[in-house]
């Protein structure tokens, strides 16, 4: 697994070892993922990576341009690898990590978010009603977006709060579901 572009490009992350739970997006749909995002105009200012597993999404965003992202993740050795990612690529003074469930972290963030990465096991049930919680909460900025990543098999909710799905793109076992305003 490596940086795709940006000031990072082609530096290689680590990823957990052994029997881990987390998947870490491939570099196909990490590059699809961001390719969408730019055809969007996404502003990348203030990004937050929830789920984050080894930091792949958010490191990712931070290498092409984006000014800070938050990550969380609730495992202790998961948050000591994105620790360890961020260094590797030289982003470390550009980022924080939150050790905690994404349900606490949501009450502990303070910032207005310009793009939201969702990784969430795809078994996660509780994941879209956790995401229409943050897509109307004060934490998003007035023309954020949310891409959250999920199963094929997964029919995402048309709306996340006040944001309408713009598009999901489907890659192998994966696909890909945007939120923004609508226009």
């Amino acid at each position: 697994m490596r940086v795709i572009a940006g000031i990072a490009k082609g530096r290689n992350l680590k990823s957990p070892r052994g029997r881990s739970p987390i998947r870490p997006t491939s570099d196909l749909v990490r590059g699809a993922i961001f390719d969408i995002l730019h055809s969007m105009q996404a502003d990348l200012s203030r990004v937050l990576d929830l789920y984050a597993g080894s930091g792949a999404l958010g490191i990712e965003a931070l290498s092409r341009g984006a000014d800070w992202c938050d990550f969380v993740e609730k495992d202790a050795r998961t948050c000591a690898l994105i620790r360890e990612n961020l260094q590797l690529t030289g982003l470390s003074d550009k980022a924080s990590v939150f050790c905690l469930p994404v349900e606490r972290a949501l009450t502990r963030l303070h910032e207005r978010y310009s793009l939201v990465l969702a990784d969430p096991p795809y078994a996660d049930e509780s994941a879209g009603a956790l995401l229409e919680r943050l897509a109307a909460s004060s934490l998003m900025a007035a023309d954020a977006v949310i891409l959250w990543e999920h199963s094929q098999r997964t029919s995402p909710p048309p709306s996340l709060g006040p944001l309408d799905l713009a598009l999901t793109r489907r890659h192998g076992d994966t696909a890909v579901s945007v939120y923004r305003r609508g226009e």
